[in-house]
């Protein structure tokens, strides 16, 4: 018979030698590939030169994983800074913890300075970025899994998460006298939700970028309206602990701004297409099709 809940892992790495490979460094890095592999695709065929994304890359992520640390240590501080607690812990970012908003700004500005040492369009690379970016996310949440954390609230749903006390000088779950895993509950498994919704907010991009002539800038947008409605929801199901503002966890709190302001530029982008004339006099309107505004790579802006 299966289970009725969500097996979580009881280790979290896998040590070779002096080394400690840990399964959430793994997801992101998978997570990384996958996003270099399809935004390269997406790039050559909007006109970007072959290994133009790698070269831009090199300098966007790390700038991310810097900003999604920083992020994650300026918002759980007491995680690291109180007593009893090792500050460079701050530095372990294998253990888990890279928020997605400071990824994003300090990987945009690494983004920029890769696009303009390219000589390339840094709205063009965000476009043929997006889906892959939110392929990479859905990629990265499996290292919570292995982790056991980001969780919600209790359940007695089929798909309910098994959760582990795990132990983090042994890098598995916490054992009982018994010598069995010890098991805090079944949750929500809000990762998955988040990787689910990432991974449909993927190809709903894909799609939408094959089937209407959207102008440069729309699909980043649209990246980011999908990823942080999702993320808002998700966020109100956690119950894992987090800083609060106003009775609500910061990153609803971000999510719920950046929403806004991913809808302003949408709306902002579509009707500056709107306005453009084109040859004959008129304005540009969406349609079917690809247009030159989507497919040039170059830094024409």
């Amino acid at each position: 018979m299966l289970p009725a809940y969500i097996p979580s892992p009881t280790i979290n790495a896998v040590k070779i030698g002096p080394l400690s490979i840990h399964f959430y460094a793994l997801c992101i890095l998978a997570g990384i590939g996958v996003a270099l592999w399809l935004t390269s695709r997406r790039w050559v065929h909007r006109g970007g030169k072959p290994g133009e994304v790698l070269d831009i890359a090199l300098w966007a992520v790390p700038f991310g994983i810097v900003g999604g640390r920083i992020y994650h240590v300026i918002t759980d501080p007491e995680l690291y800074f109180l007593p009893g607690k090792n500050p460079w812990n701050a530095f372990a970012i294998w253990d888990g913890g890279l928020g997605i908003w400071g990824a994003i700004a300090l990987g945009g500005l690494g983004a920029w300075l890769g696009c303009r040492r390219a000589k390339a369009s840094l709205p063009a690379f965000a476009d043929a970025l997006a889906p892959g970016l939110l392929f990479a996310q859905a990629l990265g949440r499996l290292g919570n899994w292995f982790n056991n954390e980001l969780y919600g609230d209790p359940t007695s749903l089929p798909w309910g998460l098994q959760i582990h006390q795990m132990d983090p000088a042994s890098g598995g779950a916490a054992v009982g006298p018994d010598g069995s895993p010890i098991v805090i509950g079944y949750f929500q498994p809000t990762f998955l939700y988040e990787a689910l919704w990432c991974t449909l907010g993927g190809f709903a991009i894909i799609f939408a970028s094959r089937r209407f002539r959207l102008p440069r800038g729309a699909e980043f947008s649209l990246y980011v309206m999908v990823y942080t409605a999702g993320r808002f929801v998700i966020e109100l199901m956690r119950s894992d602990y987090a800083n609060l503002i106003l009775g609500l966890r910061v990153n609803t709190w971000v999510a719920g701004l950046v929403f806004l302001g991913g809808a302003v530029a949408f709306t902002l982008v579509m009707l500056r297409a709107r306005s453009r004339p084109t040859a004959d006099g008129r304005g540009k309107a969406a349609g079917s099709g690809t247009s030159d505004d989507v497919v040039d790579a170059r830094d024409s802006d």
